[in-house]
């Protein structure tokens, strides 16, 4: 028996066909256009989204010669909004992406009103244009009769895997799990329902929101016509917390950080909701057999979108894997700092309005010093990252970070971000860990490999697979690593500034 694991993402959709020992045995993935009304807003069509997805799944099926499937699994680009009509089953509205700000001044508003501490209290969330509920009101303010659409019953809100999903069973599905509910900033991490209090904050419908489940659960069956039979969906996790599980990140203490358009670090807490003092999120890691796993975690919005920037918007480069040779050749005297605040700066400054600058350019500065500054600014907010959970966990200390997604695929870029954060740098041997999270969420709800231990361990399962590829181990003295990152905390501070005096 097979799995189907989909991994719907920010840029692209991919589907992965695993043997029931979770080895990959074949893959199609397809990019999808982006569109960018205005300035800092985000958006994709979700008929790219499910067109891309289906597409994949049907090409990495017949790649695989068409095997018996035992389960589907999703995973999905967290907080990205979609509201679509129950009547005939299409968005009302293009999808609204997690980068997207154009909420900032209600978050603001809301802000100035005194409200952030009970919703962070009910949801561990900041508020932040970032998660899902400014967005749903959003579009029901904006698209002609949609309010009342939606106080008649006939709309619906899903993140991307509830959407997927209704699409996948024929519209017979409304469901989400936890870890996707507990981003949208209207679920109660500790009550483990939505809240009536928030969804009347941001006025948003009771009766728009899915049925949540575990991530490992019964979601309902595909429609026959899509993959030739009906196959059962039994796993759903956001992209991060399934690159949590891919990682074996199963014991209170374990920290990955996972690498894409954005990076996203996220420390196990175990069955302890730890409420951050230092600006972080308080999030649900994973939920098995109706008990959540709770998780520190950290959002960076800009990692690999930087390295995209340098080759699609200045043309420095021609391919991304070209960062890493280019960088090398930099004279690092020239110190140059790029915070590339492209869509606001996430945690733990949370400044959405914050654009982006680069810092101590010179006659002598070129591609090469460019090219560097980009790869350093993501190790910088990383360290960032990793300093408020030291605060927040004092006994994680320098805890090994195990890593994956495209950016750590270079050396020079993973043994950078250990000489930053002053901490060991672990790569797995398969890199992929977010949709192997979504196989292993199904396969498990399927019977064909065992889950966690009342330790957190995992010896028969993904732990037993997770296998290192190599560890960067920090090389950077002490007194370097405090000033150059004191260096970059003062220019993220003048990009407060600038934005402060605007």
């Amino acid at each position: 028996m097979a799995i189907l694991a989909i991994d719907q993402g920010t840029t692209s959709s991919r589907a992965v066909i695993f043997a029931d020992d979770l080895t990959p045995r074949a893959s199609a993935q397809q990019e999808f256009p982006q569109h960018f009304p205005r300035s800092g807003w985000v958006e994709h069509d979700p008929e790219d989204l499910w067109a891309t997805t289906a597409a994949t799944a049907r090409a990495a099926i017949e790649k695989a010669g068409n095997p018996a499937l035992a389960a589907i699994g999703i995973t999905n680009q967290r907080e990205t909004t979609v509201v679509w009509d129950r009547r005939t089953g299409r968005a009302i509205h293009n999808a609204i992406v997690w980068q997207d700000r154009r909420t900032a001044d209600l978050c603001g508003r809301l802000k100035e009103q005194g409200h952030e501490s009970a919703v962070s209290e009910a949801t561990g969330l900041l508020l932040d244009p970032y998660f899902s509920a400014t967005k749903v009101a959003w579009i029901l303010d904006h698209v002609d009769g949609a309010r009342a659409a939606a106080d008649a019953g006939h709309l619906a809100f899903g993140t991307v895997d509830s959407f997927l999903t209704w699409r996948l069973t024929g519209g017979r599905a409304h469901v989400t799990d936890a870890t996707n509910a507990s981003r949208t900033m209207l679920y109660d991490i500790r009550r483990g329902d939505w809240s009536d209090d928030l969804c009347a904050l941001f006025d948003v419908p009771r009766a728009m929101l899915p049925e949540v489940r575990d991530s490992a659960a019964e979601f309902g069956m595909s429609r026959a016509d899509l993959f030739g039979r009906e196959i059962p969906i039994l796993g759903i996790a956001g992209d991060q917390q399934a690159a949590t599980v891919g990682q074996a990140c199963f014991s209170p203490g374990m920290i990955k950080a996972t690498y894409g358009t954005g990076c996203f670090a996220l420390l196990n807490t175990g069955d302890t909701a730890v409420r951050s003092q230092n600006r972080l999120l308080t999030t649900i890691a994973y939920q098995l057999d109706g008990k959540p796993t709770y998780a520190l975690e950290g959002s960076i919005f800009v990692a690999g979108a930087v390295v995209q920037w340098l080759r699609d918007g200045l043309g420095l480069i021609r391919e991304a894997s070209e960062t890493a040779a280019l960088a090398a050749r930099a004279d690092r005297a020239q110190q140059v700092i790029m915070v590339p605040a492209f869509t606001g700066l996430g945690a733990p400054w949370w400044v959405p309005q914050a654009r982006g600058a680069i810092f101590g350019l010179t006659r002598g500065t070129g591609p090469a010093e460019l090219a560097l500054a980009a790869l350093e600014s993501v190790a910088f907010q990383t360290r960032d990252l990793t300093l408020a959970m030291q605060r927040d966990w004092p006994s994680l200390g320098d805890s090994v970070l195990r890593v994956d997604g495209g950016m750590t695929a270079s050396d020079p870029a993973m043994q950078a971000l250990a000489d930053v954060i002053g901490a060991p740098v672990d790569r797995p041997v398969d890199r992929e860990t977010t949709v192997r999270g979504a196989a292993w969420l199904a396969a498990w709800k399927a019977g064909l490999c065992a889950g966690p231990d009342a330790d957190g361990t995992d010896p028969d399962g993904t732990d037993a697979r997770w296998q290192r590829d190599a560890r960067f181990e920090p090389a950077m003295d002490s007194a370097t690593r405090e000033a150059r990152h004191a260096r970059w905390t003062r220019a993220v501070r003048a990009v407060i500034a600038m934005h402060d005096g605007d």
